[in-house]
């Protein structure tokens, strides 16, 4: 099946089932979308769909409203995993609070994705998060705690996300981001970025510091913390 014949995610599911390619960045990643279903939810009708790659264990997933298929200026959020906070509702960070924000924006759109990536902790994982935690506990910022664990600010890679982004044929993205460094990496694995939607979610009392250190810290666009 050639790709401009294909109209759906189920005709895209089977068109992958023979997919190969050279890969996306430095690890050389390929991706297959194996699985697409209905996801009616709270913030409004989505498809849900799984991805296959060759470069991890981890079940990556995207979240899409609308059609999606060989659009430009596609409204899309990166969204990575966090346990603590998508899933308990910590406050020691905005990460659920992003994620329903994404969602409810993106359920008013037209058409857009949440990509859902498999990467904890801003990569180091979660028993590292929780290190982590604990010395952020005796006073060290973000930053500071993952540099003492013998990490950098930010372990991620966007190449499964890029190949994602591409294997929905997706032309160009508006990301909906405050993270530069989410923009730089799309652009430098060749993916169009042609806008961004701030995502600006209000601190409470126990994420104040470590928004602060985002924004002064990792470079986050965040004006509101200024």
């Amino acid at each position: 099946m050639n790709t401009h014949e294909i109209q759906s995610l189920a005709e895209l599911v089977e068109a992958d089932k023979t997919h190969e390619c050279r890969g996306v960045g430095k690890d050389n990643v390929c991706i297959k979308v194996v699985a697409a279903a209905q996801l009616p939810s709270r913030f409004g009708d989505f498809q849900v769909v799984a991805f296959w790659n060759n470069r991890d264990n981890k079940e990556h997933a995207a979240f899409v409203h609308g059609d999606v298929l060989g659009y430009e200026d596609v409204p899309i959020r990166m969204h990575s995993e966090c346990l603590t906070g998508d899933a308990i509702g910590s406050l020691r960070c905005d990460c659920r609070d992003q994620l329903e924000a994404s969602l409810l924006a993106l359920g008013k759109m037209e058409r857009g994705v949440l990509f859902y990536l498999r990467q904890e902790g801003r990569g180091i994982g979660l028993l590292n998060k929780i290190r982590a935690y604990t010395l952020q506990d005796q006073g060290m910022d973000t930053v500071e705690a993952n540099l003492a664990l013998g990490f950098r600010d930010d372990e991620r890679d966007y190449s499964i996300a890029a190949h994602m982004i591409h294997s929905l044929r997706i032309k160009s993205v508006k990301l909906m981001t405050n993270n530069p460094k989410k923009i730089d990496g799309l652009k430098a694995l060749g993916v169009n970025v042609s806008g961004r939607i701030p995502l600006i979610i209000p601190s409470n009392p126990h994420n104040d510091f470590y928004l602060k250190t985002k924004a002064g810290k990792s470079g986050h666009m965040m004006d509101n913390l200024a």
